[in-house]
């Protein structure tokens, strides 16, 4: 009959008698010896009474040895072959044990099934909810909650569980936030609007239930209005203050933000502005050919070309331009 309770082989039966190895090792040792005390007495020259004394130890030695040794190995064979049995035998029962214990279980209904590994799917419903919170995926953590609660009944551990995403999450959404609204603030500074708003539309569609996400877009909005408020009234002074190279700088970047409705009220303004800033810069242009400053000429004229291209000063210039451009490369290069 096979003892249910027998473990496996234990470490002290094998220490304690020697293995098949050991055996051979030391009739190999003893024969070495015998030899060796043999080969001692056969070199003395004399031959006394210890030679002979050796020399007998060393032929009784063979002898045991040989007698002795084909014994000793068969008894390691079988001892080999007994501890060969029991470890079968301990596989055996091992195996009996777990195919008893799986009857047992496949005996049992779902839900006493479940009663006997509830802890352990605890456990591990718990691990796995960590792991979603650390890696950010709040959804599939929130379903773990709810099967923690609702089909094992740990309704205080899913409550504190559903507590640590929530907080994970919000930590993480404000980080998320904080961090565009640093982009979008850069892009405002840069004056990068549309980039700005798109960045801001985003992260309202993607926390649109926090009222500061959902209010980037409106900041984007107010800053472009503010700086368009702002390139109005200083183009105004300017104008007013005869400041026309500043006021045409600004009359080109204004343009840019203004819609033709907008526009209507500055054309006045705007007009004589240009006609001031054509009016000086053709005096500019007169000025310096009239001194033979060819290069500083060469460069006024070409810039009437390009900003009042249909004005009567612009056809001036192209009729003298070729003749400019050829004294400009032949004058010496001031340093």
């Amino acid at each position: 009959m096979i003892d249910s309770n027998a473990g496996g082989p234990s470490p002290s039966r094998g220490a304690d008698r020697p293995s098949g190895i050991l055996i051979v090792i030391v009739y190999i040792f003893a024969a070495v010896a015998s030899v060796g005390m043999l080969g001692i007495s056969l070199t003395q020259r004399t031959g006394g009474e210890s030679t002979l004394v050796v020399a007998a130890i060393g032929m009784l030695g063979l002898v045991m040895v040989a007698c002795s040794a084909p014994l000793a190995m068969m008894l390691a064979a079988r001892r080999e072959e007994s501890l060969s049995e029991r470890r079968m035998v301990d596989e055996l029962v091992q195996t009996r044990r777990a195919i008893e214990s799986l009857r047992e279980e496949s005996a049992l209904s779902d839900d006493a099934r479940r009663a006997i590994n509830r802890r352990r799917e605890r456990e591990l419903l718990r691990r796995a909810i960590e792991e979603d919170i650390a890696s950010q995926d709040w959804e599939a953590a929130m379903l773990l909650c709810n099967e923690l609660s609702d089909r094992f009944g740990y309704r205080q551990d899913a409550e504190e569980a559903r507590a640590r995403i929530e907080s994970s999450r919000y930590e993480y959404v404000m980080q998320s936030v904080n961090a565009a609204t640093s982009r979008v603030d850069g892009l405002i500074v840069q004056r990068r609007w549309d980039e700005a708003s798109t960045e801001a539309k985003r992260i309202g569609r993607l926390y649109r239930e926090l009222p500061r996400a959902a209010g980037l877009e409106r900041r984007v909005d107010q800053a472009r209005e503010m700086y368009k408020a702002d390139l109005e009234r200083r183009f105004l002074t300017a104008a007013r203050e005869d400041r026309v190279d500043e006021a045409m700088e600004l009359l080109k970047e204004l343009d840019a933000y203004l819609t033709e409705g907008e526009a209507a009220p500055y054309r006045e303004v705007a007009r004589g502005v240009i006609g001031k800033a054509r009016n000086n810069v053709g005096a500019q242009f007169k000025l310096a050919v009239k001194d033979k400053q060819w290069v500083e000429a060469l460069d006024i004229g070409q810039r009437i070309l390009r900003e009042f291209p249909n004005s009567r000063m612009a056809d001036e210039v192209r009729q003298m331009i070729d003749a400019i451009r050829e004294r400009a490369g032949n004058s010496p290069v001031r340093v």
